[in-house]
């Protein structure tokens, strides 16, 4: 039996936290013309039991569950629309409620999991409990201490992501920033997606790399005068990239990742840069971000990219498989 996870101690601890910073953004959603085969072949595929059902501009308008799919089979309905058979009163999480308000929520109706939808109601992603711990423990990750006793180790041999040995001399790929010039940033981020999408990368990935290493090579250049390095490390399932100074730190990682906080000076605003969305940034096109920083000693910045390669097709058994979680 699995353990009931005490959601209201995290929430007065977290409770700035949003419902868009912690929801699961990729959703398995299918038209209200698309037929309840169609929606039983998708749970039977994904192993899920259930399926938010959304129009053609992302609105949410129900929900097919693994209930209805029976009801479907009985009744020798599986070839209507799941229009027809879906649930249309649903209980939704907006983007920007509070990690209070969602745990109100789980503790009210018992869902395992709940639709987020925004101001609009068009299907945003899906919060269960494992999201909220997982937005808490992202939380705990960004690392921040004064204490003399933790002096900060740069360019360590383990990842601040996972702990696994991570030695810089076998890196993947190595660039030195050595630059003032904020113009010139992103030389570095530049090169490492091109890196990557050489090694067979899925270009989004590619991307979401190249996005997250130039907001870090841009403060490397801003706030640590020009001088810092990127380090990445390539695994069969994900990648590791590492950007490192011994630059002025962090004061307060807390306040730095808010959207519009930076301590940027006034020239490089003028230039345009230093608005303040850089550890925002990162921790939006990463998959894990851990920020570990002193203040006058220096900042690591360790994001982590899962690889979703493509597997080829196992036979279907004739036995459907029963899901393995409950999605709502």
């Amino acid at each position: 039996m699995k353990s009931r996870i005490d959601l209201g101690k995290y929430a007065s601890l977290f409770q700035d936290l949003k419902a868009s910073e912690i929801m699961t953004k990729r959703v398995i959603s299918l038209g209200p013309e698309k037929k309840m085969a169609q929606a039983k072949e998708m749970m039977k595929i994904k192993r899920i039991s259930g399926i938010p059902i959304v129009d053609d501009k992302h609105h949410l308008l129900g929900l097919i569950s693994i209930q209805d799919i029976i009801v479907a089979l009985e009744f020798n309905r599986i070839k209507e629309p799941v229009k027809s058979m879906m649930a249309t009163e649903l209980i939704t999480i907006k983007t920007d409620d509070s990690l209070m308000e969602i745990v109100g929520k789980f503790e009210r109706f018992k869902y395992g999991r709940f639709p987020v939808v925004d101001e609009k109601n068009k299907l945003c992603g899906i919060i269960s409990r494992e999201d909220i711990m997982h937005g808490v423990l992202e939380r705990f990750n960004l690392i921040h201490t004064h204490d003399a006793k933790r002096r900060l180790k740069l360019e360590g041999d383990h990842s601040l992501v996972t702990g696994q040995d991570l030695d810089p001399e076998a890196a993947s790929f190595h660039f030195v920033i050595d630059t003032s010039d904020v113009n010139s940033a992103g030389t570095g981020s530049a090169l490492l997606k091109q890196f990557v999408g050489g090694k067979g990368i899925p270009a989004e990935t590619a991307r979401r790399v190249g996005i997250s290493c130039y907001e870090a090579e841009t403060n490397v250049v801003i706030h640590s005068k020009g001088r810092g390095e990127i380090y990445c490390f390539l695994f069969e399932d994900s990648i590791i990239v590492r950007v490192v100074d011994n630059g002025i730190g962090i004061e307060d990682i807390e306040k730095a990742m808010k959207e519009g906080f930076s301590t940027a000076p006034d020239y490089i605003r003028e230039l345009g840069f230093g608005a303040g969305m850089g550890l925002v940034n990162m921790k939006r096109f990463a998959d894990k971000l851990v920020v570990f920083s002193e203040k006058n000693v220096g900042t690591q910045v360790e994001m982590m990219f899962f690889l979703e390669r493509e597997k080829p097709e196992k036979p279907k058994p004739e036995i459907p498989q029963e899901p393995i979680d409950i999605l709502f």
